[in-house]
C-alpha cells in the first residue's frame, strides 16, 4: 500500500543494459562480492549514500551499512568498492587500491 503509484526501485533497473552502473562495477572490481546474497541491498544502500554525500568517509559508510548484515566477508573490500563508486559517480577516476590493482 505504502508503494502504490509511487517509482520503485530495484537492482535490476540500476545497469543500463548491458552496461553496469559505476557502484555496480566497483563493486566487482574491488572484489566486495562473495555469495550475492546481500549485494543487492549493499549496492542499493550505497547509491542511496552517494545520492544524499557524494563523499562519504569510511567512517560514515560503514555506518550507513549497519542494518546491511554480510556473514561471507568483512566489510574491508565493500567499503572501497562504495568510495571507488562515489569518486565514478563523480566523475572523478577511483584511486588504485590494493583489491583493485590484484
Amino acid at each position: 500500500v505504502q508503494a502504490e503509484g509511487k517509482n520503485v526501485l530495484t537492482i535490476e533497473g540500476v545497469a543500463k543494459g548491458d552496461d553496469l552502473h559505476p557502484m555496480q562495477e566497483a563493486f566487482r572490481e574491488n572484489h566486495a562480492l562473495q555469495c550475492g546474497f546481500c549485494t543487492p541491498g549493499m549496492v542499493m544502500s550505497a547509491l542511496d549514500l552517494v545520492k544524499n554525500n557524494a563523499n562519504p568517509s569510511d567512517k560514515e559508510i560503514r555506518e550507513y551499512l549497519e542494518g546491511n548484515l554480510c556473514r561471507c566477508t568483512g566489510y574491508h573490500n565493500i567499503v572501497l568498492a562504495i568510495k571507488a563508486g562515489a569518486a565514478s559517480m563523480r566523475g572523478e577516476a577511483p584511486a588504485k587500491t590494493p583489491a583493485a590493482a590484484e
